[in-house]
């Protein structure tokens, strides 16, 4: 999926883009031809990666994989 953060776009263009409603339809040209077609949706949530809390343990499995591949590598 290919992802365009509204934050580098100008303003006006951003605007544009947030205010396309669910089912509406936003066409790109470009030279007087249509270069893309954008359909509105409902937004969807970001998840986070990993949702378990790091813990002591975990960071210290992490480690300990680390320093043995390093070992292993040199």
């Amino acid at each position: 999926m290919k992802r365009i953060d509204l934050d580098d776009l100008p303003p006006k263009l951003a605007q544009l883009l947030a205010s396309v409603e669910e089912g509406e339809e936003l066409l790109l040209v470009q030279n007087g031809g249509v270069a893309g077609r954008l359909t509105g949706g409902t937004p969807v949530a970001e998840t986070p990666a990993d949702p378990e809390e790091p813990t002591n343990e975990r960071a210290a499995e992490v480690f300990e994989n680390f320093r043995a591949a390093m070992e292993d590598e040199f």
